[in-house]
């Protein structure tokens, strides 16, 4: 079946659109679907250890998000300049040169100053290289390693997402935007793998001591979770790519749980892709990649079993992801559900499990 954007079109009322998360996090409500029989049934996130079995391995994506919204000015004109940080250019490794989105009107060799609080000399300045055609700029900084992270952590916002409305940002939200078991080694995601927002780390033990395994991957949250599907036809989207990696030690217990018929549960639509995007027969062989694999209906996941996911936004490729796992019809049942039922949507919002 060919599908259309429209497909994946549904009316959810602004007032289900959290704009906090729930305290403590696992208080979140958690709503179950049945991908083979359809059946819904309505529980909270602390329940989910009720729905594990002993021999599951539990995949959860250890990206750390950093504060990639900077405010800067145009050096001549004093003009506000908005610079998202998306990703860096590994491959240029003499300079410090990024892929962003560009708030503002911009052109080639503009240099845009960045201030921190009351100083009156720039702690960063950037300059922007190229159009990349495809609503991203190269941008090149001046500043490179734990120098330019120092700064960016001190001056930088967390990037929430536009539907999070705010008049200032919270405190809070540097925490709340963020998994209790994001690795300070793995620091580069733009985005939270919200999926991970709603465990906390007794809930993580009560899962362990069932007898589930939990390991660990990494995807870089960035445009290819997010970017917006812009074409009619869904087949002619095209995913930016992102950067992921998985150990050689978590391949190999992919190996163990597959033979001997446990479940591969994936926490999150970013640890989906990561694993969908291996190649069969897996190597254990530790693995680094850029990605950009689209699901969709009609796609049949090789190994993921079950998903942890967020109910996510109308028309996004993540929620035509989670309908090739469980089928529309499923979903779009399961979402009406939700709305009913008044749950809480997308980033701070409530949880699926799909098994």
């Amino acid at each position: 079946m060919s599908y259309h954007l429209a497909d994946f079109d549904y009316h959810l009322p602004k007032e289900l659109i959290a704009q906090k998360p729930i305290r403590p996090r696992d208080h979140s409500r958690l709503l179950l679907l049945d991908r083979r029989s359809g059946a819904l049934t309505h529980r909270h996130f602390y329940d989910l250890p009720d729905y594990l079995r002993p021999g599951d391995l539990l995949i959860l994506n250890n990206s750390k998000v950093f504060p990639a919204r900077l405010l800067g000015q145009k050096k001549l004109s004093g003009g506000r300049v908005e610079v998202f940080l998306h990703q860096p250019l590994k491959k240029i490794t003499e300079k410090n040169i990024w892929e962003c989105l560009i708030g503002g009107r911009v052109q080639a060799g503009l240099e845009i100053e960045f201030f921190q609080s009351k100083l009156k000399k720039p702690v960063l300045s950037a300059k922007l290289i190229k159009n990349n055609q495809d609503g991203t700029w190269q941008v090149e900084f001046n500043l490179s390693g734990q120098k330019f992270w120092r700064v960016v952590e001190k001056i930088g916002a967390v990037p929430l997402p536009p539907y999070i409305k705010r008049s200032r940002q919270l405190a809070a939200d540097r925490q709340n935007y963020q998994t209790v078991y994001a690795a300070d080694s793995e620091i580069g995601s733009a985005a939270a793998p919200t999926a991970g927002l709603h465990f906390t780390k007794n809930l993580l033990k009560k899962i362990q001591a069932k007898g589930v395994k939990i390991r660990y991957v990494t995807l870089h949250v960035g445009l290819g979770t997010f970017a917006p599907v812009k074409t009619e036809k869904i087949s002619d989207h095209k995913m930016h790519r992102e950067f992921a990696s998985i150990s050689a030690a978590t391949i190999a217990e992919i190996q163990r749980v597959k033979k001997q018929g446990g479940r591969l549960i994936a926490v999150g639509t970013t640890s989906c892709r990561v694993l969908e995007s291996l190649t069969w027969p897996l190597a254990a062989v530790n693995r680094s990649y850029w990605t950009d694999i689209f699901i969709y209906p009609g796609y049949r996941l090789k190994l993921v079993d079950a998903l942890v996911t967020n109910f996510h936004l109308p028309k996004s490729s993540l929620i035509m992801l989670v309908s090739a796992l469980a089928r529309k019809t499923n979903i779009d049942r399961a979402y009406q559900a939700a709305i009913t039922e008044k749950y809480r949507f997308f980033s701070y919002g409530d949880a699926m499990f799909i098994y």
